[in-house]
């Protein structure tokens, strides 16, 4: 993601709070390592179990098992964040690819999905922006106290599974990253606003959404001409 602010000059958002330098980190590691503070807000993908083809699965295998070669235990957080962006940086590009059966490229599938990662704005967790595309979908999410942003994803993919009727549709695995401030966050709402343009799809093949007390505040889409 490399989208650079042109002139950035904006308060938080309502209910925004990035990165806290006081607050204890959590680290735990799937095939990727994730990062968990409370009270943060995470920039979160989220993809189709089919959206990447077996050969891209294979160089990803591949390089983790280099990457463990040449970087021995212990490995620092620094060593870990710059392996979680490349891998993610990889996986997006492939993503816009439009590979596999693309189950939100259906309209009626799509509102599934972002009613989906809405639906909890009052109970469990703020999404405040959003975008979902035919064969994954980013938001930006910040769950309340007490509640995990995996389970939340957990429940939300689970259910968005059932109501399309194809078994499990999903990779188990999220990427997630905490976000650092403000300016970062103006980064990643202007990718999440721009990915379907980015990907080179027509309007009604991708579904973008930031939540009106965000745009009240001056947080908007800023299409580039």
């Amino acid at each position: 993601m490399n989208v650079q602010p042109s002139s950035f000059n904006l308060s938080a958002p309502p209910g925004f709070r990035g990165m806290h330098p006081d607050i204890p980190l959590e680290i735990y590691h799937r095939k990727l390592p994730h990062w968990r503070q409370a009270g943060a807000t995470y920039f979160v993908t989220f993809r189709l179990a089919d959206s990447i083809p077996q050969d891209k699965l294979q160089q990803l295998k591949e390089h983790r098992r280099r990457w463990e070669q040449t970087h021995p235990e212990p490995r620092s957080e620094q060593l870990w964040h710059a392996y979680a962006r490349e891998i993610t940086e990889k996986t997006e590009r492939w993503l816009d690819e439009g590979y596999g059966e693309c189950h939100f490229r259906q309209a009626i599938n799509a509102k599934l999905l972002a009613a989906g990662l809405r639906n909890y704005q009052d109970t469990k967790c703020r999404t405040s922006s959003l975008v979902v595309m035919p064969n994954h979908a980013h938001a930006v999410m910040k769950p309340y106290a007490g509640f995990k942003l995996e389970a939340i994803l957990h429940v939300i993919k689970g259910y968005v599974s059932h109501q399309v009727g194809q078994g499990s549709i999903w990779e188990p695995e999220s990427y997630d990253r905490i976000i650092r401030d403000e300016e970062h966050l103006y980064r990643i709402i202007q990718y999440i606003g721009r990915n379907g343009a980015r990907a080179g799809l027509p309007a009604d093949e991708f579904l973008r959404w930031i939540h009106p007390e965000w745009t009240e505040a001056g947080w908007q889409f800023q299409d580039q001409s």
